[in-house]
């Protein structure tokens, strides 16, 4: 039986050889009695002899069956219960011989019907115990039956009556029904073993999974009791109540919490609502504490369940990340989206209302900033941004919308307590403010601020159109120099409107080729040979007439145009170049958006191979101004276009903060230096020993210098005799021409050296 079980079920089942240890001695003891009672009746003593062997039996069974309960075998510990596998059966051909023997002896040497029913009874009745409590074992049971069978059946026999024979032959079907009942005894053993196994491993499982699962879990019934809760639930929701909650009702656990103030009065009506018409979904519960639990509710016949989450970390992340989205990291203001939700929410309710009452919207832009990070580092440049919000906090109204809008520009929005001349007065608090000196690191470092604004008394204007305003009335202010503040009014309206349709006809001018290109020559001083032209860009509106280009060209920039201007530029200049000498190239202005995008060098790629024009003969001009946005990639854009044989000149030198720093980190060959460094060099001795110390420089750095803004002979004569520069660019040699007078130009001046004064009438 070891080798033909599982370990689990022949432990089962040599354990239940030893169960029912009273009904077992007791039915030996009565069988020792009647034993004794037959002796007595018959007066035979092979009778007492029984009954003194069923005694024995008695006494020697309740040994063993205490010995195995005391041993307390483990459910998998199949040695040993083969060892009391082995007891059991000793004892059980022990019984099965005294009570076979007892039958014997009564049919064959004692002549008592009673002695004979007793014994076959008793015997009988035994049997039927044997069944019932050794099933378990179709061998023992076997044996103890034929043990006690087999005697009886050959004392009736003996006994010559052939009604006992009959009774006898009776023995056989009885044996095979015993059998069988002890088979489905033994299964429906082993079925309720498995069964009560699977059902402790199951519950396990479930303990073990109510145990470390890392939410709460509560059952409830169809009454609204909780049936089951995990030690989760009630640990990390101990705020909502105190105690156990199996046997609590859904409805007076959260009645408990709303007294203690630990849940809002609605979320445990919303929730008590789900639950008792067995809704599924979330609730996100705010616990004391600023906790916030997740329940998600799930039901299924007459059970809810409820899954609690500790979302706390969560939701904070999220209202971070809310903040983040609306809010600036460095000084705590609203960004654009914030504040454009609400000043356009409360330009809505004005207009809902008909309201004319006055509002104001300021744009506040500090003074050369980006010098701040080029010169002390982009965190002494926070340390700015921070104090500068602070300071106009402290001018400001409460009731003031104030917003960090990018860079170093901010804007103030006010509907309500704006006067006539509350802007102005703020404005020049504000720059009061700003004017202090700010300390960074000990040093102090002096920084002035523009503002435009503009008051809003009648119809409310959308936000953008009020922004354009202020921004316009900003532009007037620093165009008057820096620490200004300039209202919006109706000049500027017109101006306005101007840039307004200047802004809607330049993407039809681009897209109908009206930007039109003029070349301006740069002369060699050597040999007075044209080497180069600057390609300049220029619109004639069709009804406006001719637009400067520092208008078109920073309006391109606002509207994000500017690169369609450079890419016509850079095609059309190419193109133009490839008709002129081998020797002469053509230069091209590129502006900050232009470095900040990665078209630049595609477009460079697609014109250089469209015109069949070598790189050598194409020359990229930038202003400082353009780098100081994203100085290193700018320098990585420029030194990508360096290392294709293309020329990179930096324009308008000396006009800058750091320009030096500028000749160390990029990819420049050529130098152009600004006008106002020539224009007094005849009149002025050091303006003329300025220049020449500017071109030593640039000669130090082994760079091309091209001297701009030459109108006189005197001029040219004076940097031909006193300084180091190779080229020379300005009105003295012509004025910016067509593509067509370019080129008689070149051949003019290229077949005439020192011809000059010839030229001069190209000026008009």
């Amino acid at each position: 039986m070891r080798k033909s079980l599982p370990a689990l079920d022949y432990v089962s089942i040599v354990a239940s050889l030893y169960k029912d240890r009273r009904g077992m001695l007791l039915g030996t003891l009565a069988s020792a009695v009647g034993a004794a009672a037959c002796a007595f009746k018959a007066g035979s003593p092979v009778l007492y002899v029984h009954a003194a062997l069923l005694l024995a039996l008695v006494v020697a069974r309740d040994y063993n069956i205490r010995a195995f309960y005391k041993a307390d075998i483990a459910p998998d510990d199949v040695d040993a219960a083969e060892y009391w596998e082995g007891r059991a059966v000793f004892f059980g051909y022990f019984a099965a011989l005294a009570y076979g023997s007892w039958c014997f002896s009564s049919a064959v040497f004692v002549d008592d019907v009673f002695a004979e029913l007793v014994s076959i009874t008793v015997t009988v009745a035994a049997m039927v115990g044997i069944v019932t409590r050794n099933f378990g074992s179709d061998k023992l049971m076997t044996v103890q039956v034929l043990g006690m069978g087999g005697p009886m059946v050959l004392g009736l026999l003996l006994s010559g009556d052939i009604y006992q024979a009959i009774l006898a032959s009776l023995f056989l079907p009885m044996l095979i029904s015993f059998r069988s009942l002890g088979a489905d005894v033994r299964n429906h053993l082993l079925s309720a073993v498995h069964e009560r196994v699977a059902a402790k491993k199951l519950a396990d499982q479930l303990d073990t999974a109510l145990a470390t699962m890392q939410h709460g879990l509560c059952m409830i019934d169809e009454n609204g009791v909780i049936a089951l809760v995990n030690g989760r639930a009630e640990q990390t929701f101990a705020s909502i109540a105190e105690g156990a909650w199996v046997g609590r009702t859904v409805a007076e656990l959260l009645s408990e919490a709303i007294s203690r103030r630990a849940l809002p009065h609605a979320t445990a009506d919303r929730l008590l609502r789900m639950i008792e018409r067995q809704m599924g979904g979330k609730v996100i519960m705010k616990l004391s504490d600023d906790f916030h639990c997740e329940v998600t509710i799930s039901s299924r016949g007459d059970r809810t369940v409820l899954l609690l989450e500790n979302v706390t970390e969560r939701v904070r992340t999220q209202e971070r990340i809310n903040y983040m989205a609306r809010y600036d990291r460095l000084t705590g203001l609203p960004n654009r989206v914030q504040f454009t939700e609400l000043v356009e929410a409360d330009l809505a309710r004005r207009r809902s209302l008909n309201r004319h009452e006055p509002a104001m919207l300021m744009i506040v832009d500090l003074d050369d900033f980006k010098h701040v990070n080029d010169s002390l580092g982009h965190l002494a440049g926070d340390k700015v941004l921070a104090e500068t919000a602070r300071r106009i906090g402290s001018v400001i109204g409460r009731k003031s919308h104030i917003a960090r809008f990018g860079g170093d520009e901010f804007v103030i929005y006010r509907s309500v307590n704006t006067s006539g001349t509350s802007g102005a007065t703020e404005a020049e608090e504000i720059l009061s403010a700003l004017s202090r000196p700010f300390v960074l690191d000990g040093e102090n470092v002096d920084l002035k601020a523009s503002i435009g604004f503009v008051r809003l008394i009648e119809d409310a204007s959308d936000l953008d159109e009020l922004i354009s305003r202020a921004d316009l009335a900003l532009y007037k202010a620093k165009a008057r120099g820096k620490g200004q503040w300039q209202e919006f009014h109706d000049a500027l309206d017109v101006e306005f409107r101007y840039r307004q349709r200047l802004k809607a006809d330049l993407r039809e001018a681009i897209a109908s080729e009206q930007i039109k290109l003029v070349y301006q020559p740069m002369v060699s001083l050597k040999d007075r040979s044209v080497v180069c032209c600057e390609a300049l860009a220029r619109w004639t509106h069709p009804e406006l007439g001719p637009i400067p280009p520092m208008v078109f060209i920073e309006l391109a920039e606002e509207t994000g145009i500017v690169d369609e201007i450079t890419r016509h530029v850079l095609t059309t200049a190419t193109a133009e170049c490839a008709n002129w000498p081998e020797t002469i190239s053509v230069s091209v202005n590129v502006s900050a958006r232009d470095l900040l995008s990665d078209m630049l060098a595609k477009d460079v790629s697609r014109a250089l191979k469209a015109s069949a024009l070598p790189p050598s003969r194409l020359e990229i001009e930038v202003t400082e101004t353009a780098l100081i946005e994203d100085r290193e990639m700018a320098s990585r854009r420029l030194r990508a276009l360096a290392d294709q044989g293309i020329g990179i000149a930096l324009d308008d030198f000396g006009t800058g903060y750091s320009s030096l720093s500028y000749l160390h980190e990029m990819p420049f060959s050529k130098l152009k230096i600004d006008r106002s460094f020539v224009a007094d060099i005849t009149t002025d001795a050091r303006s003329a020993q300025l220049m020449a110390n500017v071109a030593r420089l640039g000669k130090d750095l082994d760079l091309t210098l091209t001297a701009e803004g030459v109108e006189t002979e005197e001029q040219l004569a004076l940097l031909s005799a006193h300084t180091q520069v190779d080229q020379v660019q300005g009105f003295l040699f012509g004025m910016p021409l067509p593509a067509g007078e370019i080129r008689s130009l070149i051949g003019s001046i290229g077949a005439t050296p020192n011809a000059a004064p010839q030229l001069r009438l190209t000026r008009g």
